[in-house]
């Protein structure tokens, strides 16, 4: 094995953009789905909710299907990274059709939606395992891998800023009010940008752990190893209830704020922050310059964007806290704060306004902290299966992320459009009953409190301490030299 492990900032940066690119789509899968579904290509929430949980569960049980072919692919560019070069474009054009709306008639509809969005799940999958398992090769340093970790999730909050702080401002920009013709619109800008990003990580980063000859398995073997293997069944689990949980109250803060809060406090607490007199003064001395008047998109966005500017903030204590304290301790830790945060939404009033920003702030920035620990504690399980087993099958141990991933966001993007279907929720109604406004006040507190706390739980299963962690990179190390 190749153990050149130092990792330059170029390579950081371009591996990075990848995930920035996946992200301009898979936030927008997570936040705007159901929404899109629901209330621009007016599908029943019923029939939304069970293309977004078959459709997701097909490109999920794809991943390991993906993983045992990216672990047997050889090329000259090595075994994943040509795979984030033969999708891109792919992606960009199934991430397109997926956010179109043609005039079929209401059965036409829903086998668009579901066609088109299994194609983008599958697509996804082939795309962005390879490239999270890239993560895994690039170094076998773990504290380099950590920095990597750190960039590339910079990048997802970029993304994440842009989809669920601008994405409804802008969609109403493009289509000059008409929010079908402007999710088409920015959908396919997005995508044009993705597909160039995904070039520049194929171009700038490099493949440096191969498995040695003797290391060669068969699926069988390599099955095998992964069901032994705890710490890779914690993280299958723990990611399918974490994407369970994203999925599920990032989905449905939409609805809350549509819904739930008052628009008069909303209105009235953008005065206060002087959030509405600053977009005045953009609109009058910039020509060109718009943005919604509509007080509960432009809170929403402010809601939203407040989050992940926090959480950039949390990526960056990640680092030096898991290098001191180790991944597993620091993400629990964090991760229980950022509960707490979630569950006192069920206790404020529609006029708590600043109350519901505050707490998002804070769940933002203890969430921030576990963002990069997630991959980086997948690519560890790879290495711990490594030591275990003096084989490397690093795309399958992958698998159980994307796979958890794509499960938890089908089951959670589901969840949203089933909730308020059983909550009897009524896209043309002003405003909904109060069986419906208590489902979607129950899905951004109580019921994402539930996930998140059964996905802590899993990490008692998760034996790679920093004590081991240690272990196992020296004794790699040690390995590969020989």
């Amino acid at each position: 094995m190749n153990t050149n492990n130092k990792i330059s900032v170029i390579e950081k940066i371009g591996y990075s953009l990848g995930d920035l690119a996946a992200n301009l789509i898979f936030q927008t899968l997570m936040t705007f789905l159901a929404f899109f579904y629901t209330d621009v290509y007016k599908i029943p929430p019923a029939s939304a909710s069970a293309i977004i949980f078959a459709g997701g569960m097909i490109g999920a049980f794809f991943n390991p299907i993906m993983g045992a072919i990216a672990d047997r692919t050889n090329t000259r560019w090595g075994k994943f990274r040509p795979w984030i070069l033969w999708t891109a474009i792919p992606f960009g054009a199934f991430a397109i059709l997926a956010f179109s709306t043609p005039q079929f008639s209401p059965s036409g509809k829903i086998i668009y939606a579901l066609v088109t969005y299994i194609l983008l799940v599958l697509i996804y999958s082939a795309n962005n395992l390879p490239y999270a398992t890239l993560s895994g090769v690039i170094t076998g340093d773990m504290a380099e891998r950590n920095s990597i970790s750190s960039y590339r999730f910079v990048a997802v909050m970029v993304a994440q800023f842009t989809i669920q702080g601008l994405l409804l401002p802008l969609v109403l920009i493009f289509g000059d009010g008409d929010k079908t013709l402007g999710f088409e619109r920015v959908m396919t800008t997005f995508s044009i940008v993705g597909v160039i990003f995904f070039l520049i990580t194929f171009l700038t980063t490099k493949e440096r752990i191969t498995p040695s000859e003797e290391q060669k398995s068969s699926i069988k073997e390599d099955l095998k190893d992964l069901f032994k293997n705890k710490p890779w069944i914690a993280m299958l689990v723990l990611t399918i209830f974490i994407f369970i949980t994203l999925a599920l109250k990032g989905g449905m803060y939409v609805y809350y704020f549509d819904n739930y809060m008052s628009e008069a406090h909303l209105s009235a607490f953008l005065e206060t922050i002087r959030f509405t007199p600053m977009i005045a003064n953009l609109k009058a001395s910039l020509p060109g310059f718009d943005w919604p008047d509509d007080a509960v998109t432009s809170a929403f966005s402010l809601f939203n964007a407040g989050g992940i500017i926090f959480m950039i903030l949390g990526i960056g204590f990640s680092k030096p806290l898991a290098d001191r304290f180790g991944k597993r301790d620091v993400f629990g830790a964090a991760l229980l704060v950022a509960t707490l945060c979630v569950l006192v939404f069920w206790f404020f009033p529609p006029e708590g306004v600043a109350m519901a920003f505050i707490s998002q702030i804070l769940h933002g920035f203890f969430y921030g902290i576990t963002i990069p620990l997630l991959w980086a504690m997948i690519a560890d399980v790879a290495d711990y299966s490594e030591w275990k087993n003096n084989r490397r099958a690093t795309a399958i141990i992958f698998s159980a992320m994307i796979f958890g991933l794509k499960a938890g966001l089908s089951i959670g993007g589901s969840l949203v459009a089933g909730i308020l279907a059983a909550y009897g929720y009524d896209e043309q109604l002003i405003t909904q009953s109060s069986t419906t406004v208590s489902g979607i006040k129950l899905s951004v507190s109580v019921f994402p409190t539930i996930t998140f706390l059964i996905g802590m739980a899993c990490l008692f299963f998760y034996e790679i301490n920093k004590k081991m962690e240690v272990t196992i990179e020296n004794d790699l190390k040690a390995r590969r030299a020989s």
